[in-house]
């Protein structure tokens, strides 16, 4: 009794489907019986607000042990004719309870939607929150920089795998085994005669096995060494360059570097030839930029020299041309490489080359 008082008024709680069917008054019909357990049936749940609340009426009225199952027990003990028309009675009120129930739950679960969906309305005129948008990293944007620079020079872009043969990487390019310059490039080797390229020189070398001069190509990518300190990494990335034809000169060399250092780092920087020595080319320079740091005086950033150092370049050397069935008494050519990380760190002013790889996007945001 305690639970449907909290649910109902207590003038609707005392009524004959909370009553015992023992103690049913004997004189009262059942026709009548049956007629007031479904008016109050109705009217408390007209008074529900809940589902909980319509099953609690269903159990006390249609239950096992509800008001209307223990009434029509009562059924044996009629007469037969009476027993029939009172069954019929039973069954009218039983689906017209059933019916009942069912509406109310139906208008329940309709009111709780509304309810729900005006909670969680969604007003969409207010500002939504901006997404973070990322944007190229700085190595991408060098290397996008520098090829943008050789195409409009008439430079193709060409790529090559980062497993390599020992025959591209080295053999072809005029390094034969035991060469000191193998000593110079740190290899990783994954097997006698397989390796991690060390530059992406033999990208010139596989261009050249397919393409007859004039061959104008530049080769960007991921080249690997066993190296790691604050200028240098394991991994980092070159940009090659190879022009082939007839007639060509250091001075076409000289030109086309000019040019790219002065579209690089602007119009006004001084640079430099300086001699040395690769073992694929001959003769063989390094290209030297004014210390933008100290402008050509002196400081730590240039070791004093007032150049810092930023690619190497030079004729390619005729053996070279005997492994890819190149006549060097018809053709000659300049090659050139370059440190994508080396050029960016000249142009933004980066100290330390792991920067590029540690994705801290206090550094990131700057570019």
């Amino acid at each position: 009794m305690a639970v449907l008082q909290s649910f109902f008024p207590s003038s609707i709680v005392h009524c004959s489907l909370c009553v015992a069917p023992g103690i049913l008054q004997r004189n009262r019909p059942l026709k009548e019986e049956l007629e007031k357990i479904r008016e109050e049936c109705e009217a408390t749940l007209s008074l529900a607000k809940t589902e909980p609340e319509v099953s609690e009426i269903r159990v006390r009225v249609m239950g096992r042990k509800g008001s209307l199952t223990q009434l029509l027990k009562q059924l044996g003990a009629l007469p037969e004719v009476e027993r029939k028309e009172i069954g019929r009675k039973a069954n009218e009120v039983k689906e017209s309870l059933e019916a009942r129930i069912e509406e109310v739950l139906l208008q329940i679960q309709e009111r709780e939607r509304k309810e729900s969906l005006a909670k969680e309305r969604i007003d969409v005129t207010l500002p939504g929150r901006r997404v973070a948008t990322g944007t190229r990293h700085p190595l991408t944007q060098t290397l996008d920089e520098i090829i943008h620079i050789f195409s409009r020079l008439g430079f193709e872009v060409v790529e090559g795998p980062d497993v390599e043969l020992d025959y591209y990487n080295f053999e072809a390019l005029n390094i034969p085994k035991g060469h000191p310059a193998r000593e110079m490039q740190a290899t990783f080797f994954i097997s006698e005669d397989v390796v991690l390229r060390t530059h992406t020189s033999p990208v010139q070398v596989r261009t050249m096995e397919k393409k007859k001069p004039p061959v104008r190509v530049i080769c960007p990518g991921a080249v690997y060494r066993c190296d790691s300190d604050p200028t240098h990494s394991p991994m980092f990335h070159q940009v090659e360059g190879l022009l082939v034809d007839r007639g060509v000169t250091f001075s076409d060399l000289k030109g086309v570097l000019t040019v790219f250092v002065h579209q690089m780092f602007g119009k006004e920087t001084k640079l430099r030839f300086r001699p040395s020595f690769f073992p694929f080319t001959e003769p063989s320079a390094e290209i030297d930029i004014e210390c933008f740091i100290c402008g050509g005086k002196g400081c730590g950033v240039c070791s004093g020299t007032g150049w810092l150092e930023i690619l190497g370049s030079g004729m390619v050397d005729p053996a070279v041309y005997r492994f890819v069935n190149y006549d060097p008494e018809e053709v000659t050519g300049f090659a050139f490489g370059m440190g994508i990380e080396r050029i960016a760190m000249l142009k933004y002013g980066i100290n330390d080359i792991r920067l590029f790889f540690t994705n801290d996007l206090r550094f990131l945001k700057q570019f």
